[in-house]
């Protein structure tokens, strides 16, 4: 059955991968791939895996009855277990994706957009990939990727030029989420998950991060040439808000989500309660300052109204998969997967760049995910190797990790939630891509990936 329960593994991401050939929302073949590991591993498990036998016998010490109904209700509770994780991170994510979307309805994001007037390639190329950049430190570089397209619409009429300029958002993207722990949902699972702390994400990895994108740009400064087109602008659009009410909530979104890590800091509570904090503050101000509007206009500028255009797929899509992950780890295969990987290569550096290529054939959140499950933190003062001293909390695996899943998905479009989400709204193609971005997002990879090694080597 532990056969089974892979194979359907494999099948579930070769669907994700291939979501535009098969036509199937990658949403729905994670939720499918997710519940049917667990109820095929339910179903046909008959023991407990040995690396469970410890955590079996606690339990069944504390139950009375049946064995076979102990089982059953031991995997459940297993199940329930990581439940608690997954849930940690998809409120989180709802929300973020809320607050952003909630300053996006009051056009907040023109505060800075407004004031782009260059048309020359090559300077509005660093404008645009600066800005990314450090939205996605902020934001998050799924939810900046979706803003920057919205974006390049308005800076950039030819469709080639803006898909040269969409790659570079992807990398960008990437690049800034790695070095923030709110700024790609990977690193927001090592930083929840307390393999890393936010300070120790900031400060080792930031560097890495800028040279990811400056490889990129430097050879892209010397091979794009012109200006660009911008589209015709209507004269006669109806601004939703005023210049205030716009300044006001974007200035209360980005300290919003500046504010997450602060509170867990202060309070030790999970990441999600300091995002819903933020969120139940701008709901209760969008609703005080807009009480004196019309009905429609209120539904279109609320959190309720903002609510209907929350990507819920995207949230989905993380639960299938993850649960899907939690299966492959009660089954034993990351722990396989573990001792083969630190077998064959043995050496942290070697496997984390092997893991961030892969996250570009495959999503990076599974990735990390089974990271975290086949490597357990090793207790500070535990260590007994210099392997095991890698593995402690903030221990390089963890840093190391973070930037090469954050910004190895960049070879290819498929690879990172950025790049997926610029993929449906420009319609990229797949091959125009690796043609004229993967080597690019590759080059810039390696590179800070050799800066990260030269810093702690």
């Amino acid at each position: 059955m532990e056969f089974i329960v892979l194979a359907i593994f494999i099948i579930g991401y070769l669907f994700i991968a291939l979501e535009h050939t098969f036509h199937i929302d990658k949403a729905a073949s994670a939720l499918l791939t997710g519940t049917l590991c667990w109820g095929l591993f339910v179903l046909g498990v008959h023991e407990v895996p040995s690396h469970l036998a410890e955590d079996f016998a606690s339990f069944q010490a504390h139950f009375l009855g049946d064995s076979s109904l102990a089982l059953n209700t031991f995997f459940e509770h297993r199940l329930l277990h990581h439940m608690e994780d997954i849930s940690s991170i998809l409120f989180f994510l709802l929300g973020a994706m809320t607050i952003v979307e909630l300053v996006d309805a009051h056009e907040g994001f023109a505060v800075i957009t407004d004031r782009i007037k260059t048309t020359n390639k090559v300077r509005l190329l660093w404008i645009l990939a600066v800005l990314t950049f450090f939205f996605s430190a902020v934001l998050d570089n799924l939810t900046t990727s979706i803003v920057m397209v919205s974006l390049l619409r308005k800076l950039i009429d030819d469709k080639e030029t803006r898909w040269m300029f969409a790659g570079v958002v992807v990398i960008a993207a990437n690049a800034g989420g790695a070095w923030s722990p709110i700024g790609d949902i990977t690193t927001t699972m090592l930083w929840i998950g307390n393999q890393l702390t936010a300070d120790v994400i900031v400060m080792n990895l930031i560097v890495p991060s800028i040279v990811c994108l400056l490889v990129p740009l430097g050879i892209l400064s010397f091979t794009m040439k012109g200006d660009v087109k911008r589209p015709e602008i209507s004269l006669h659009k109806v601004d939703p808000t005023s210049s205030g009410e716009r300044n006001l909530v974007f200035t209360m979104g980005v300290a919003g989500l500046l504010f997450v890590p602060v509170f867990k800091t202060a309070t030790h509570l999970p990441p999600f309660m300091g995002m819903m904090l933020s969120l139940g503050v701008m709901w209760v101000i969008t609703e005080i300052i807009h009480k004196s509007k019309n009905h429609e206009q209120r539904s279109q500028l609320s959190v309720i109204g903002v609510l209907r255009k929350i990507d819920s797929a995207s949230v989905l899509f993380f639960l299938g998969i993850l649960l899907a992950v939690a299966a492959l780890q009660e089954i034993g295969h990351l722990i396989n997967a573990a001792s083969w990987l630190r077998d064959s290569l043995g050496n942290v550096y070697a496997i984390n760049v092997t893991i961030g290529f892969l996250s570009a054939i495959v999503d990076n959140v599974p990735l990390v995910a089974a990271s975290m499950g086949m490597y357990d933190i090793t207790a500070a003062g535990a260590a007994v190797s210099e392997w095991d001293g890698y593995f402690v909390q903030n221990g390089l695996f963890w840093q190391f990790l973070a930037y090469c899943a954050g910004t190895g998905g960049s070879a290819l479009i498929i690879g990172s939630a950025a790049g997926v989400a610029v993929m449906g709204l420009e319609r990229i193609d797949f091959v125009w891509y690796v043609k004229k971005i993967s080597l690019l997002a590759i080059a810039g990879y390696l590179s800070g990936a050799v800066v990260f090694w030269l810093m702690f080597r």
